[in-house]
Formats: C-alpha cells, sequence, structure tokens
C-alpha cells in the first residue's frame, strides 16, 4: 500500500510556496508603486512625469508641466518611458542620460530642446540635434556616447518602473503628495486638469 499520508505531507512545502508567490509579486509592484510616487527628498507635493521624447502629446504637456512647477514651486520628477513603436526616442532618452551626466537641469533642458525640435528629428539627424545642443552649451559628445551600456540601463529602469505600475501611454502624469497617507497620488488625466488636480491636493 502506499504512502499516501507521506506523499500529501510531502507537497504541503510546494503548496505553501505557490500560495505564496502571488502575495511576494503583489507586495513588490506595491513597493514599487510607493517608491516611485512619491515627492523627492525635501518636498510634500511634486509631478512625476513619464515621457518619450518622440511622443506628440509628451511635446506639448512638458511646458505646461513646467510653468505649473515654476507656478507652484513644487519640483518635477521625470522618467523615460521610450514605446517601442517610435525609432528614435530610445536613443534621444540614452543622449538626454549622457547630458544628466553634467546635471539633471542640463538632461531636462535637452529634453525639453528635443521637444521644441521633435517634428525635425529623425533616427539620422539626431546625433547632429545632440551635437549643435553640446556644443551651445561647451560639453563634449563622444562618438561612443554609451561606453558599457549603463546609460541604457537607467533608461531600462525607467522604463521598468512605468511597466511596473502598468503605465499604457505617454505622458503619464501624476501629482504625488506625502500629506495624505491615503491618497498618496493622483493621476493628472486631462492637461486642462492639471491646476485643478495640483489644488485639490495642496488642500489636502
Amino acid at each position: 500500500m502506499k504512502n499516501t499520508f507521506g506523499s500529501r505531507f510531502a507537497l504541503l512545502p510546494l503548496l505553501l510556496l505557490l500560495w505564496l508567490v502571488p502575495l511576494s509579486v503583489s507586495a513588490s509592484a506595491q513597493d514599487t508603486v510607493d517608491s516611485v510616487l512619491r515627492p523627492p527628498k525635501g518636498s510634500q507635493v511634486a509631478i512625476v512625469v513619464f515621457e518619450d521624447l518622440q511622443c506628440p502629446m509628451c511635446r506639448r504637456t512638458a511646458p505646461l508641466v513646467e510653468q505649473a512647477s515654476r507656478t507652484y514651486k513644487i519640483p518635477v520628477v521625470r522618467h523615460d518611458f521610450p514605446l517601442p513603436m517610435h525609432n528614435w526616442s530610445y536613443q534621444a532618452a540614452v543622449m538626454a542620460r549622457y547630458f544628466d551626466t553634467y546635471s539633471k537641469a542640463l538632461g531636462n533642458e535637452f529634453r525639453d530642446y528635443i521637444f521644441e525640435n521633435q517634428l525635425e528629428v529623425n533616427p539620422q539627424n539626431l546625433r547632429s540635434f545632440g551635437e549643435k545642443f553640446a556644443a551651445t552649451h561647451k560639453v563634449d559628445l563622444p562618438f561612443v556616447i554609451d561606453q558599457g551600456g549603463k546609460l541604457s540601463a537607467l533608461v531600462n529602469a525607467d522604463r521598468d518602473l512605468g511597466k511596473a505600475i502598468k503605465l499604457d501611454h505617454t505622458p503619464t502624469v501624476y501629482i504625488v503628495s506625502s500629506r495624505n497617507p491615503s491618497k498618496p497620488y493622483v493621476e493628472v488625466k486631462d492637461n486642462s486638469q492639471l491646476y485643478v488636480t495640483i489644488d485639490a491636493v495642496l488642500k489636502e
């Protein structure tokens, strides 16, 4: 006769593991949301943006977000989220990361510069736009921008964060706050509601 009791007992660790896996995945995803959608240190409220440098709506949204940042004196945290259907946005994001190595302000200025010239940029002339920007700001743009792949890894990490919080479009704009733990972030789904949303978060 087979020892069915022993067989069932042996399966208990496996069943317990299978039961715990979904919980651990869920907790990890929530940890990701909590770590990304929060203001930077020293701020109670901020604007968090996931953007694609080739995205027309991102181009239109960027100056609105920047103006709101100045109006309310709150920081903007920008994340790269290049979409697979765009043929130069990933390389532009890597180039922006290169300028980030000089300063985050310079990297963001490059992003805005690309948005301003977005209609003229293509895979063949992106490098030329980068060289022009670098020359204007008196910095070097090496022939191999991403030696060792560190900059690509940063872009990939941002994109993975976006995927982890279930992003499916760009731009995705959040107003994040540490003032109300029960409602730490609100997505701005319509640019016309940007200021209204910030006002609502500040009142909480």
